[in-house]
Order: C-alpha cells, then structure tokens, then sequence
C-alpha cells in the first residue's frame, strides 16, 4: 500500500542543504545537500519511522490540511 505524507522543507542557509520534516511522525526528519537526494532520505526515514510505530500509532497521523502564510511586521 502506498500512503502519501507531506514534509515540510527549507533550505538553511547556515549551513547551505535542505532540511526537510513530516509533521506528525516523530523522527520523521532529515538534510541533504540536493532535494533529490532529500527525497531519497526521505523516504528511507519515514518507511524506518513507520516501521517502528504501532498500528494505533499509524492511526493518530494528523491529516495534512494545508499552508498558510501569516504577515508581521518587524
């Protein structure tokens, strides 16, 4: 079975690679220095986060509703 997840990603520009995270899944973060390379880790991390999460765990992943940009002033 194929489950989509959505990570939010960044590129820290300390350090210059992208960081990427899945709200929701505890350990379900990674970096790398191109985002095809991310998508890899990516992968690998939340299939070895999944694995390791019980089937009511599986059940408490918040669902993904959407973005949203807030503006402030500084």
């Amino acid at each position: 079975m194929i489950t989509k997840f959505t990570a939010y990603i960044e590129k820290d520009v300390e350090i210059g690679c992208y960081v990427a995270i899945v709200p929701g899944i505890p350990g379900a973060h990674t970096q790398a220095d191109t985002l095809d390379e991310l998508q890899i880790r990516l992968k690998e991390v939340l299939q070895l986060c999944l694995e390791e999460m019980t089937p009511e765990d599986k059940e408490t992943i918040p669902e993904f509703v959407g973005l949203q940009q807030v503006e402030v002033s500084l």
